[in-house]
């Protein structure tokens, strides 16, 4: 019986017998359920179009629209209904149940019976909107949809993600790598009127373009050598729901204007047909590049990226919301002691300090990667250094940079200049496992500026281990190196030595 701290559950009655509808409807209305009646399947059929049912109640041998077609439309359009199907026919319930039909009853329908199933799908109904009632208060609080964060620039995002998740307007999603991009878009879809239909993601970088173009969309038999049948492409298999478009920045300019073309008409050509294809499809890309600098240079079309772009969304790197460590951390500790069926309680506290002054090159990825490795290895029950792997950056900079017996930064007291940068030059590049992009950014420097200076520090290295070999014969050192002695004096005097 429905619960009076809740509002009252739909029934929807389909039965082309009217008088038979009335009886299960009246039947049920006396428990306290809201019952609606169609006396057709058609009608049946067009109200779960329409309205919103929490239980359906169908006849299966219906002229026209049958029960077996209602159970599909219900089971797409309301997947979170419960339908229970009502049959002269045994034998036609089994097909019912196996399109997602939760109970079937024999006729004469015994109303008792029918309301004790109606009911115990009520509790299951109720239990589900109390856990999405719960998950509701959650994300309000931590996060939206698996996008998680308490800092303002998270939440600014989560704000964002709310506004624009019921529209069908175009988003673009901005971040450096690793930071949650494709979460964001799926969070997007699952929360708009297209949650029901699929979600297709596409990265677009890991593809040439010939295979690109048939990816997206699709080909006719004889298109090209091995074709030989239909294929359809990404866009028509996203037909009523979203296409997810990652690293769209790297997509050849060619295919960038079939893309603008999609976006206008709504419409797709296979490859090697000339028959267009309606689509509907809500676009959502991401990329990590500056899309201005590459419309500016001519690498990206001005028209398709003000497309895109109907509506933005930038997720910051990790280092720019250290306060959501914490939070991100136990939520990965939970996640992978439920996947590898550990017990993994907590971090230690010196764990997490180092987590929030961490950079994060990787990101949001990084650092749930690390987390899992941990949890796997782990074996008391906290998580710390002793769980990282030898070669984790973060286990050698705490041996390194923020370890005892006199190292680290400490042992820089005093030293030149020249030496404390290149210590901590060497120290952010251990950190981003030697990838100069990365470390640049951390530094605030340019690549160029940063690989000239490995280059000099090498030279450096090889100068004074030529004249370590011939006792400060700079001659000798000279012929060591095979360059003339001048021209070591030159490359001493610019490198300081």
């Amino acid at each position: 019986m429905p619960n009076d701290n809740h509002e009252p559950l739909r029934v929807l009655v389909i039965d082309d017998n009217p008088a038979h509808a009335e009886v299960v409807a009246e039947g049920l209305q006396r428990v306290g359920y809201v019952c609606s009646i169609a006396t057709s399947g058609r009608a049946g059929a067009k109200r779960i179009e329409d309205e919103e049912f929490d239980v359906i109640v169908t006849d299966l041998r219906m002229s026209g629209v049958d029960g077996l077609t209602i159970v599909r439309k219900a089971k797409q359009t309301q997947p979170e209904a419960e339908v229970i199907v009502i049959t002269g026919f045994e034998d036609d319930a089994g097909e019912a149940i196996k399109l997602g039909a939760s109970h079937y009853l024999p006729k004469p329908v015994n109303l008792d019976v029918l309301r004790t199933i109606v009911n115990k799908s009520a509790e299951r109904l109720l239990q589900a909107r109390a856990l999405r009632e719960l998950r509701r208060q959650l994300d309000e609080k931590f996060g939206f949809e698996g996008v998680i964060g308490n800092s303002p620039k998270m939440q600014e995002v989560i704000n964002r993600l709310k506004q624009l998740a019921p529209t069908p307007t175009t988003v673009l999603i901005l971040g450096e790598n690793g930071t949650g991009k494709e979460l964001a878009a799926r969070a997007l879809h699952f929360n708009s009127p297209r949650k029901n239909k699929p979600f297709v993601p596409m990265n677009v970088t890991a593809m040439n373009e010939t295979l690109l173009d048939d990816e997206l969309f699709g080909h006719v038999p004889g298109a090209y050598t091995g074709a030989d049948k239909v294929r359809q492409g990404r866009f028509e298999h996203a037909h009523g729901g979203t296409l997810f478009l990652d690293e769209v920045g790297d997509m050849p300019l060619t295919l960038q204007a079939k893309l603008l073309r999609v976006l206008e008409n709504g419409e797709i050509t296979r490859i090697g047909s000339n028959d267009p294809i309606r689509v509907d499809v809500r676009l959502i890309s991401a990329t990590n590049q500056d899309l201005e600098a590459m419309v500016a240079e001519g690498k990206f079309r001005r028209d398709l990226y003000y497309r895109l772009r109907v509506g933005t969304i930038r997720l910051p790197p990790l280092r720019d919301r250290s306060m959501d460590i914490p939070l991100l951390a136990e939520h990965f500790r939970k996640e992978f002691n439920g996947k590898h069926g550990k017990n993994v309680r907590e971090f230690s506290k010196d764990v997490l300090k180092a987590f929030q002054a961490n950079h994060w090159p990787g990101n949001v990825r990084e650092l749930r990667n690390l987390i899992e490795s941990m949890v796997v290895q782990d074996r008391d029950g906290i998580l710390g250094f002793n769980d990282m792997d030898e070669s984790e950056p973060l286990r050698r900079l705490k041996e390194g940079v923020i370890g005892k017996n006199g190292g680290g930064a400490d042992q820089l007291l005093g030293r030149p200049l020249s030496e404390v940068e290149r210590y901590y030059v060497e120290k952010t590049l251990e950190l981003t496992n030697h990838n100069r992009n990365e470390a640049a950014k951390l530094l605030g420097i340019g690549e160029r500026t940063l690989y000239r200076m490995i280059q000099d520090w090498r030279l450096q290295d090889k100068i004074k281990h030529a004249l370590a070999e011939t006792n400060g014969d700079l001659a000798a050192a000279a012929a060591h190196l095979k360059i003339k002695p001048s021209a070591l004096e030159r490359k001493m005097k610019k490198l300081r030595l």
